[in-house]
């Protein structure tokens, strides 16, 4: 797309190449369709979008902070924190839980005894909990989670593992069999079955083929029962384990198409299998992730170069059609952030289509590139607040995540818009004033809907910063007071550079939150 009212799409799912000499040069697929578009980048990404369908709305559950830590791997680890966020009077709409299960089936709570099947599904009366030293009582904690409010996601790998040494799951050796069995996983050429190559997550694993309605059938009707239980959601992890184009699909596509499409296969599948009201979670996508949300931007590290990153990933995932979109609040690997560097992450996060913290495990999969906090990584507020000794930092947050929940009814409001025109939330402002050459260098800035421009703090120790004000006029969101826009500004005055366009109206939830003693207005 460029900035003149041209817009190309290659209607391939292999692999395309550009190259911009004097000449433009593209090497695509001989049977690829060309799409043209004309029109404001507005226009075009629409357009664009609608080849795939329409984009699905989450419920406005999704909306509030999501509460998240890979190393929540008990039930009384979680109760801890439903204690915690009533304890510092926090809100929070979803928690997630990566670490539940058996890792080996991932759809069986860790700890449970069972007999193991053969084929066919399980009930979650077929298990035992009374001697498992993780979930006594998962039925139990996840009425306990929607009796606060709070709806269930838990963690997806789309594997028939590969156990390594010292690890033995009856029923994930059955499932692998079976699956082997009744041509459910993606195969090599020969016919048999596709392994993922050693060096990658999960080497060994055998993957499922969503392209076969047999194997969708059979994998879904295993986690049924989680469904059935209250669970609310996934975390669709992955969906990037295509490494040779020398696999065939059930459906006759190759590794050539299945390097991209095989994450929104996967994503697709799970998608029809949720149906409305629960969500998804997911890393990967390809062309059409605006009919699978919804997304996040992957175990970025706790540096504030990281922060920088991030924001540049959902701009540009917004530009190509992915609408709701998040990012792990202070970073999910290395040591804890600074409490600099997590106040400005969860102030833009604040204003971003999904507002959440996770963390990986003290020892996780980044430890020898960047080591951990020792004892507890968990990015949650009470915890950087008494790693670092300042308790009053948790009332800092907290402002925060209330005023999420303040801005509710106008971010729900704008995602169903989106949803219903095939627009992105997150907006940089060449999507709206592509023809302002000023606009277009403020690559740090975006709108968020059609009312409200966010210039977030990226630098370490910032309080306030030089931003672009497209033209018209604009109102401080925290100071109430009148810029002129069309020029850069001095956000000095406001508490978080956040403006509301002259005209525009924010719709926000009833009631008087207080924060300090005072109302958040």
């Amino acid at each position: 797309m460029t900035d003149n009212g041209f817009g190309l799409y290659v209607d391939t799912m292999e692999k395309t190449t550009f190259e911009f000499l004097d000449e433009i040069h593209c090497t695509i697929p001989s049977d690829s369709e060309i799409v043209v578009f004309t029109g404001t980048p507005e226009t075009i990404i629409s357009e664009y979008m609608s080849i795939f369908g329409q984009a699905k709305c989450p419920p406005e559950y999704a909306f509030g902070p999501w509460i998240s830590a890979n190393h929540w791997n008990s039930q009384e680890k979680v109760k801890e924190q439903l204690k915690l966020l009533k304890e510092h009077d926090f809100p929070a709409t979803v928690i997630v839980l990566e670490a539940w299960s058996d890792e080996s089936t991932f759809y069986i709570f860790n700890g449970a005894r069972y007999q193991p099947k053969a084929e066919g599904a399980f009930r979650y009366e077929d298990f035992d909990f009374t001697e498992s030293l993780y979930w006594k009582d998962p039925k139990g904690l996840i009425e306990q989670i929607n009796q606060q409010g709070l709806h269930l996601v838990l963690w997806q790998i789309p594997v028939y593992k590969q156990q390594t040494e010292g690890e033995y799951n009856e029923q994930n050796e059955r499932d692998r069999q079976g699956a082997i069995e009744r041509g459910f996983c993606v195969k090599n050429k020969d016919g048999t079955p596709y392994v993922i190559s050693e060096g990658h997550w999960f080497a060994g694993s055998l993957i499922p083929d969503f392209t076969n309605p047999a194997a969708r059938k059979a994998w879904f009707s295993k986690r049924q029962y989680l469904l059935d239980l209250g669970v609310s959601g996934f975390k669709t992890d992955d969906g990037e384990f295509i490494y040779t184009p020398d696999v065939v699909f059930a459906d006759g596509t190759t590794g050539k198409e299945g390097k991209n499409q095989y994450c929104q296969n996967y994503l697709k599948a799970y998608t029809e299998f949720i149906g409305d009201n629960h969500v998804l979670f997911s890393r990967a996508g390809f062309a059409g992730v605006h009919t699978t949300p919804i997304h996040w931007a992957g175990d970025q590290q706790s540096t504030n170069e990281e922060l920088k990153n991030v924001l540049q990933a959902g701009l540009s995932a917004a530009m190509t059609g992915m609408i709701f979109w998040g990012f792990d609040i202070g970073g999910f690997a290395g040591p804890l952030p600074s409490m600099d560097l997590y106040r400005r992450a969860t102030q833009l996060a604040c204003f971003c289509p999904i507002m959440q913290w996770h963390s990986e495990p003290c020892g996780g999969q980044f430890k020898e590139i960047l080591p951990g906090a020792k004892g507890n990584n968990e990015r949650s507020p009470w915890n950087l607040a008494a790693a670092f000794g300042e308790p009053e930092f948790i009332e800092e947050i907290r402002y925060w995540h209330w005023l999420r929940i303040k801005l509710l009814p106008y971010i729900y409001h704008t995602a169903i818009d989106c949803a219903a025109h095939n627009r992105p939330m997150m907006r940089p402002l060449v999507y709206e004033w592509a023809q302002d050459l000023q606009a277009i260098k403020a690559e740090d800035e975006f709108c968020l809907g059609e009312d409200m421009l966010i210039a977030p703090l990226l630098e370490a120790g910032e309080k306030a910063r030089e931003l672009y004000l497209p033209e018209g006029d604009w109102y401080g969101f925290f100071s109430k007071e009148l810029y002129e826009g069309g020029k850069w500004v001095d956000s000095s005055r406001e508490r978080f550079p956040v403006f509301i366009c002259k005209g525009g109206g924010i719709a926000l939830e009833e009631g008087r939150f207080i924060f300090d003693g005072q109302p958040i207005e």
